[in-house]
């Protein structure tokens, strides 16, 4: 155990994605339709990804595992190929990115833009372990490769054909060698503050896209899935698979010789911390993992999410950041100003006679949220009272946005969160200190 608790952070990260990937595995084999896993699993492949696609209903519990682990597979799969090393942003892409394997992305429309990325790294000379981490943030528009390879210009599922998986190539081809000079750029645009920094660029992306493919050449745009498929769920399936998961790191930090005040150090460190692993070693990170886990989980059952498809996905995407920024202290204020800001505007609502869809626990609120959680360095740097503001902004912006990339973004919340930075960023680096600068200043 000593030798794998001082692992370099990348071995560790890499032994961390397997057990991962290997867990979801076994969870597939678990499931009660395991009969038709490999059918199921044809089904998630031909069929769109279009936010918000429920895969417990397309291809059944087994098949969404069985995807969910052969992505998270691939992905260690691309570091080991290429000798890559894992980092904290590795650890936020392998997760999101399996994290969608329940509603968006599978193991065939991942393809054309990781390939981009490779073609990008040839042209420009660079070692293709150095560029993983964008294969993997390019995967955050395979709902639109998706629909190019199995639909598109239609308004009908018509099946696999050639005009449509070449225009797929070309499309993922052009996005994924585009993107690692955006993925290089957008920290500069919203200053750290978005901890899904590859969103900004993956939603322009789709901005744009949703623009030339379907709004200037009057292509009717394909409706969302119907809202009755995402009553698919279990909550049975999701809380015993994730409890067991999230309990097993707990343990396992526990075993590598975690200290509670060794964990609270973390929680209360009065510095923003970007790479957990890197500053308080690899038994803390899985402490984190563990925890912050179960944190999130508990949340999503008390304010009674249906645990879907999408709602099983985003508790991992909600996790991606556990060793880049995020855990319990700095994200229960975005988590109480979502709350408050259902409250206050479904009372508002009644006020003006207006028909008020967006409760804390409507799906698409539990997706907003899982990615408002990005805006925690907020929390980190100004206070709690501007985590909560941060979070309300998110929830009044968050489900007008799709109407921007046509639901074809699955970085969707990340993407609201970087203009949320826009908005208010410069607002409190104008007329707000920071908590050091306050904690400072009371010492005088």
């Amino acid at each position: 155990m000593k030798k794998i608790r001082s692992l370099p952070e990348g071995s560790f990260l890499k032994l961390f994605f397997a057990y991962l990937s290997l867990a979801f595995l076994i969870g597939a084999v678990c499931m009660p339709d395991r009969s038709t896993m490999f059918s199921g699993l044809w089904k998630i492949l031909s069929s769109p990804g279009k936010i918000s696609t429920n895969y417990f209903a397309v291809g059944g519990y087994a098949a969404t595992f069985l995807n969910m682990g052969l992505v998270c597979a691939i992905a260690l799969g691309l570091f080991l190929v290429f000798r890559g090393t894992p980092n904290n942003v590795s650890t936020l892409a392998v997760i999101l990115t399996t994290g969608f394997g329940s509603w968006g992305i599978h193991i065939l429309n991942i393809w054309p833009t990781v390939l981009g990325v490779l073609v990008y790294a040839l042209v420009k000379k660079e070692k293709p372990g150095t560029l993983v981490n964008a294969m993997l943030f390019s995967t955050g528009i395979a709902p639109l490769i998706s629909d190019l390879m199995i639909r598109y210009p239609h308004a009908e599922v018509v099946g696999f054909n050639l005009p449509g998986i070449l225009l797929a190539l070309a499309v993922g081809f052009v996005i994924g060698f585009f993107l690692p000079a955006g993925l290089s750029f957008s920290p500069k645009v919203h200053k750290g503050f978005d901890l899904y920094s590859a969103a900004l660029p993956v939603g322009m992306t789709a901005f744009f896209l949703n623009a030339v493919l379907y709004k200037t050449l009057g292509v009717a745009l394909p409706a969302a899935p119907d809202t009755g498929t995402l009553t698919v769920a279990s909550q049975t399936a999701a809380n015993l698979f994730c409890g067991i998961l999230f309990g097993s790191w707990v343990v396992l930090a526990l075993v590598l010789g975690c200290r509670p005040k060794d964990y609270r150090r973390l929680l209360t460190d009065p510095e923003q911390v970007s790479c957990f692993i890197s500053a308080y070693g690899n038994a803390v990170f899985l402490m984190n993992a563990g925890i912050f886990g179960a944190f999130i989980l508990l949340w999503y059952n008390l304010i009674g999410a249906t645990f879907n498809g999408v709602t099983f996905g985003i508790l991992f995407c909600m996790l991606s950041t556990c060793n880049s920024g995020s855990h319990p202290g700095n994200v229960w204020p975005i988590m109480v100003g979502y709350w408050l800001t259902s409250l206050v505007f479904g009372w508002l609502s009644g006020l003006v006679g207006g028909t008020f869809t967006q409760a804390i626990n409507a799906q698409a609120i539990c997706v907003g949220l899982c990615y408002a959680n990005g805006l925690s360095p907020i929390a980190d740097r100004y206070g709690w009272q501007y985590g909560i503001l941060a979070g309300t902004m998110h929830y009044l912006l968050v489900t007008s946005v799709p109407n921007l990339h046509g639901g074809f973004c699955l970085y969707n919340g990340g993407f609201t969160a970087a203009l949320i930075c826009l908005i208010l960023v410069p607002q409190l680096e104008r007329f707000t200190h920071e908590k050091r600068e306050r904690k400072a200043a009371l010492k005088q």
